[in-house]
C-alpha cells in the first residue's frame, strides 16, 4: 500500500473513533441525568430523589454538638437508646461524634 492510501485510513479510523467517544460520551451523560430523575416507591408512596424529609435519623447515628439523648430520642422516635447501646455507661455523658445505633419505635411517615 502506498503512504497516501494509509495515511487516509488511519485519518478515517481516527475521525470515526473521535465520533464514537463523544457518542459514548454523550450516552453516559444522558444514562446520569435519567437515573437521578428515578422514582421509587416506600410503603405505598412515590418518593423522588432524597426527600425523606420525615426521616431525620438512620439506623446508625452520630451525635452532633449540643445533642442529648433526650433531643435525639425525640428526633428519632426511639425512646430506648441507652439499652440498645451497651457503650453508653452514663446518659448524661454524651458528646459530639458518639456514634449510637436507632431503632424507632414506630414508622417515620414521607413529608410530601
Amino acid at each position: 500500500m502506498n503512504s497516501k492510501a494509509t495515511k487516509k485510513i488511519i485519518t478515517r479510523a481516527v475521525a470515526i473513533a473521535e465520533a464514537a467517544s463523544w457518542y459514548s460520551a454523550l450516552f453516559l451523560l444522558v444514562l446520569m441525568f435519567l437515573s437521578s430523575m428515578k422514582e421509587s416507591s416506600v410503603a405505598g408512596e412515590t418518593v423522588r430523589g432524597n426527600q425523606f424529609m420525615g426521616r431525620p435519623c438512620d439506623e446508625i447515628y452520630v451525635v452532633g454538638e449540643g445533642e442529648t439523648l433526650h433531643t435525639i430520642s425525640d428526633k428519632c422516635g426511639d425512646p430506648y437508646i441507652v439499652e440498645q447501646n451497651p457503650h453508653i455507661h452514663d446518659p448524661d455523658d454524651v458528646f459530639p461524634g458518639l456514634v449510637i445505633k436507632i431503632t424507632p419505635s414506630k414508622p417515620r411517615k414521607l413529608l410530601r
